[in-house]
């Protein structure tokens, strides 16, 4: 359960999946985990009935947390069916009484005792992070960069939840602002060229520079109580060629490129210069 893939595929059961441009969200075909947790000959009519026995039992409708997109069938036509996100699925999966789904309710159940414990005491949560990173090979040094660079992140957010900044499309396209001046590729791009979770497959030289964007965007917005969009997309924009033009400046010296397709995956990608517009202002 390390990430969206991991339900990609159960044992000889294929889970149809659909992306999302805009949310950049993975959707799964109900149906087809139904149909691997519960060997179901007819696992649409179990989903059916499963909806109906949760409605009475339960009073919640599992059609609320899913969405009618269109996915591939057997005869190679695409056909509407309920699909949901990982969250989604992890709620529906609860309802199913099966052995195989036990072991998802028991994850669940020990994610959810570790969140109780973060809210009592939120160094846990940093501890796990750690513990996380070190499983995944990342060095001390790496760990310390990113954890630097969350924190620097989360009292920018705070500034921006202060200052008349609102929901999740306004904060993405801020951080896109910033991104985009200082890389000099967009956000989706960056994802794009990592092939997965953009912070947490930086290199050390990467996150240095996305803080530093970061850390003086929020200063520069401070300095000039910046509120709403229009102010806090120019402090972003200022903030960003800060870090943009040092950025330049060292890939001037090392004749190497900051931006890169560089990440953790096996097996390793060569190397390669990113495409994109640098904004030299």
């Amino acid at each position: 359960m390390e990430n969206e893939h991991s339900l990609v595929a159960f044992e000889k059961y294929k889970i149809r999946r659909f992306f999302d441009e805009k949310s950049e969200t993975w959707f799964f075909s109900v149906v087809d985990v139904v149909a691997s947790l519960t060997d179901s000959v007819n696992p649409r009519d179990y989903w059916f009935k499963m909806k109906t026995r949760v409605k009475t039992e339960d009073g919640f409708q599992l059609s609320t947390i899913c969405r009618q997109l269109k996915v591939p069938a057997a005869d190679g036509k695409k056909y509407l069916t309920d699909c949901a996100n990982v969250q989604g699925l992890l709620r529906i999966i609860q309802s199913i009484p099966s052995p195989k789904a036990e072991p998802f309710k028991q994850w669940l159940a020990k994610v959810g005792y570790e969140r109780i414990q973060d809210m009592s005491d939120p160094a846990r949560s940093l501890d796990r992070a750690r513990q996380y990173w070190q499983q995944h090979g990342r060095s001390e040094k790496w760990i310390q960069q990113r954890m630097m660079g969350q924190e620097t992140r989360n009292k920018l957010t705070d500034y921006w939840q202060g200052h008349e900044i609102k929901g999740e499309n306004e904060y993405a396209i801020l951080t896109n602002i910033i991104h985009q001046e200082w890389s000099g590729v967009s956000v989706k791009q960056h994802k794009e060229i990592k092939a997965h979770n953009l912070r947490d497959h930086m290199s050390e030289a990467e996150l240095i520079f996305t803080a530093l964007a970061e850390l003086s965007t929020r200063q520069i917005a401070e300095s000039v109580e910046a509120t709403g969009m229009t102010e806090n997309a120019e402090a972003g924009k200022k903030g960003g060629r800060i870090a943009g033009k040092a950025r330049r400046e060292l890939e001037q010296k090392t004749g190497r490129p900051v931006v890169t397709s560089g990440n953790f995956l096996p097996p390793e990608k060569p190397m390669k210069r990113v495409k994109g517009n640098d904004n030299d202002q």
